[in-house]
């Protein structure tokens, strides 16, 4: 896989006239044992303008597992998703925390844009949603097109397997 760097690539088209289209499926949360059975694979497609942010995607991976109460996230870009060594997108409030920051906090959220990652078809990396119960995610790049159909972005584009409900006691 191609490492990933924070400056911006693939010109112009890539930054604002394309649209990604991310598979993003949980790896790991407290779900349990009767959902997993129930949903072997859990996984969304989005579809996501260059020019929009991680946070929007963010934003739509909410709504697209249904989740109710906001926490704290990022997005892990190394080896593969959730490498400890790899680079961390985070929250503007993370950016500021002397206890975050390290030469492995790459960028705010809110700031960065999809076009700007560098993203290649094949591509995977991670996404992390609420710290204290832990919800893995990977997210795998399974398509970039150069022109962007008119709609609202970003757009769920397929569901596979229920939504885990956010807390496991409500399962």
């Amino acid at each position: 896989m191609k490492r990933h760097v924070s400056k911006p690539s693939g010109g112009a088209n890539r930054q604002g006239r394309s649209v990604y289209s991310l598979e993003v499926c949980l790896i790991g949360g407290p779900i349990t044992k009767a959902f997993a059975k129930r949903n072997k694979v859990v996984c969304r497609t989005i579809e996501v303008k260059g020019s929009q942010t991680l946070s929007a995607l963010h934003n739509a991976i909410f709504e697209a597992f249904d989740r109710e109460d906001e926490h704290m996230y990022e997005f892990q870009f190394g080896k593969g998703p959730h490498d400890p060594k790899g680079l961390r997108y985070v929250l503007p409030t993370e950016m500021r925390s002397p206890f975050s920051m390290n030469e492995k906090t790459a960028g705010d959220v809110t700031r960065t844009t999809i076009g700007s990652l560098g993203l290649q078809v094949g591509q995977a990396f991670g996404y992390w949603f609420d710290f204290g119960d832990d919800w893995y995610h990977q997210i795998n790049v399974v398509g970039i097109a150069d022109q962007v159909p008119k709609g609202k972005y970003p757009r769920i584009t397929k569901r596979i397997g229920e939504s885990p409900p956010q807390y496991a006691d409500v399962d």
